[in-house]
């Protein structure tokens, strides 16, 4: 069937024809400024065996995570992003905003892409189609994608584990089309799937194109759907989350090292993901919990590694000090 075209709508007539899209088989995949409204939600913490780990305590997630939808063809037009925009949200465990800056301005999301990618994978291993155990083929696409990567060999297979550390601690791009092709078999029809399932979350501003982040002027999001996206993926699958903690893992005889440098290093932070590229600035979604009381962090656009790092450190402490 042919795709539903949306764009630029506003967001209730976008709603009707999402929903009518969807009832009909077919499925239709603005604005800059800063916003202080609040992000609601309802916490869902909780331990789901089959994992690496007991789940960490959950921020609550803006809405609650949809049944997975099948591979749709998606045309979605969120407004342009802005090259290396400043982004800014600041929400606490209720999903309850603190502070924020340009939080709906559309942005790149480099590899916080990975996040969602993670999100099918893990709806994937949910149904059954998947296990952690299982081994998926690594094409000639998924090996040729350029570093980040772990270098498995086009021909090959991985574990499932493996690329799913590769993806949360070394946001490989070699896994992330791996999966893609596992789950979806292609990477076109997963990233319609990616935006299919970003609206079902209520990322209203967000279209996916592929599935690792790499520069596409097509792929876009905000701070604000970033951080439903990270706090559903915590509410729905907390079993997961260990692995967005971890500060390193071992692959073949090699260690890589996470590229979150705040793992470790600022007390309290649990997770979830960096990203990178020259068009989007250094981006960052952190989590953290002190005390029973859980922030999120997310900003999108920082100018240096080290000065996105120093940004997220010191909104986490003003948050835990009360003066956000």
């Amino acid at each position: 069937m042919p795709a539903l075209t949306v764009m630029r709508l506003k967001k209730p007539v976008l709603g009707l024809l999402m929903v009518a899209a969807l009832a009909t088989g077919l499925a239709g995949c603005q604005s800059s400024g800063t916003s202080r409204a609040a992000m609601a939600g309802a916490s869902a913490a909780g331990t789901a065996a089959g994992g690496p780990g007991a789940g960490a305590p959950a921020l609550a997630a803006a809405v609650q995570p949809a049944a997975a939808l099948p591979s749709l063809t998606v045309s979605y037009a969120p407004a342009a992003a802005e090259q290396r925009g400043k982004s800014m949200l600041v929400l606490d465990g209720s999903g309850r905003e603190i502070d924020s800056f340009n939080a709906d301005a559309p942005r790149y999301p480099a590899s916080l892409t990975k996040m969602m990618t993670l999100y099918l994978l893990f709806e994937a291993i949910e149904r059954g189609e998947l296990s952690l155990a299982s081994e998926i083929p690594v094409s000639a696409r998924a090996a040729s994608r350029p570093p980040a990567r772990i270098g498995v060999p086009a021909g090959t297979t991985v574990r499932v584990e493996d690329a799913v550390q590769a993806l949360a601690v070394r946001s490989a791009n070699d896994m992330a089309v791996a999966v893609a092709e596992a789950v979806a078999g292609s990477e076109d029809a997963f990233a319609a799937r990616m935006t299919a399932k970003a609206q079902a979350l209520g990322m209203s501003r967000t279209r996916f194109v592929n599935a690792s982040g790499l520069s596409d002027t097509r792929q876009v999001t905000t701070a604000r759907d970033i951080a439903r996206l990270a706090g559903a993926l915590r509410s729905r699958f907390p079993q997961y989350l260990p692995y967005f903690g971890r500060t390193s893992f071992s692959f073949q005889g090699r260690v890589f090292e996470a590229t979150n440098k705040l793992l470790g290093r600022v007390e309290g932070v649990d997770g979830l993901k960096t990203g990178y590229l020259s068009m989007s600035g250094y981006n960052l979604v952190a989590t953290a919990s002190r005390g029973g009381r859980q922030v999120m962090v997310v900003v999108l656009g920082g100018t240096t590694e080290a000065a996105r790092d120093r940004e997220v450190t010191e909104l986490i402490e003003r948050y835990y000090a009360g003066g956000v």
